[in-house]
């Protein structure tokens, strides 16, 4: 890999992500590793895998994904050993045009995620449930307006298309997680390895760290510098979670309902 081959922004996206950044909470940097290097980058980061937490997640759309195609998605998670979570997040989002009430909600957050070549901005409404309770929703036995709270609830309402209602989402899932948390000795910040395992064989392995907002782009050189030192490829296509999952799992809706 060369240096020229990693993906930049322009001037104008530089000058955007620096104003949406003044309004974050904090600042994600993410690079989806492609499928043929991921054993070379479990060796090269010297990543322990008997370590990683076992993770599952369903996401909830309509079947032709009308809340992805307009900025909100809703997500159940499952933790091995811990609580589960909700979030109703949406994307992207302007800082300047949360209203103060919404902004000074404890669950609520405003992210900005980066990666090679791009970025987006999100606000998110999250909140902490007993694992029984996410877990009777994933197996359609509890009504997704039943698991959220009232304060997602709001959220997904002021934001939601007109005409969806929460218990007649589709359930996209689940995708099974395994989520290491390691500290390379030679970076001294703690990064995040995330491979998501799909039904179809598909795998995703995706590497982050965060940082406060005022940290990012000294954060984001010094990651390029450490992940390209250890031969990982910053060049490759890249891919989001959530939409790979959405996508999937759509499919086959439509495909059993043909």
């Amino acid at each position: 890999m060369t240096e020229s081959s990693t993906p930049t922004l322009s001037n104008e996206q530089l000058s955007e992500v620096l104003r949406l950044i003044k309004g974050a909470d904090s600042v994600e940097l993410k690079l989806t590793v492609p499928d043929t290097d991921h054993g070379s980058a479990v060796t090269a980061l010297e990543m322990d895998v008997l370590t990683a937490q076992i993770r599952q997640v369903v996401f909830f759309d309509t079947p032709d994904l009308t809340l992805n195609q307009n900025g909100v998605v809703v997500r159940g998670r499952r933790v091995q050993g811990r609580a589960g979570d909700t979030v109703v997040k949406l994307r992207p989002i302007d800082p300047a045009d949360v209203p103060p009430k919404v902004r000074k909600d404890p669950g609520f957050g405003i992210e900005v995620d980066a990666m090679p070549g791009g970025f987006v901005c999100s606000g998110s409404m999250k909140a902490t449930l007993d694992d029984y309770r996410v877990k009777e929703t994933f197996a359609g036995s509890r009504p997704l307006s039943k698991l959220l709270t009232s304060e997602q609830r709001r959220f997904f309402a002021d934001h939601a298309p007109e005409g969806v209602a929460l218990d007649d989402l589709a359930r996209l899932g689940p995708i099974n997680v395994l989520k290491l948390k390691f500290t390379p000795g030679d970076f001294g910040r703690r990064l995040v390895a995330e491979l998501g395992f799909y039904p179809d064989a598909t795998r995703l392995l995706e590497l982050s760290t965060k940082c406060a907002p005022a940290e990012g782009f000294q954060v984001a050189a010094e990651l390029k510098a450490f992940l390209a030192g250890r031969g990982i490829d910053l060049s490759g296509a890249q891919a989001t979670k959530t939409r790979l999952a959405l996508d999937y799992f759509a499919g086959q809706l439509t495909a059993a309902a043909s």
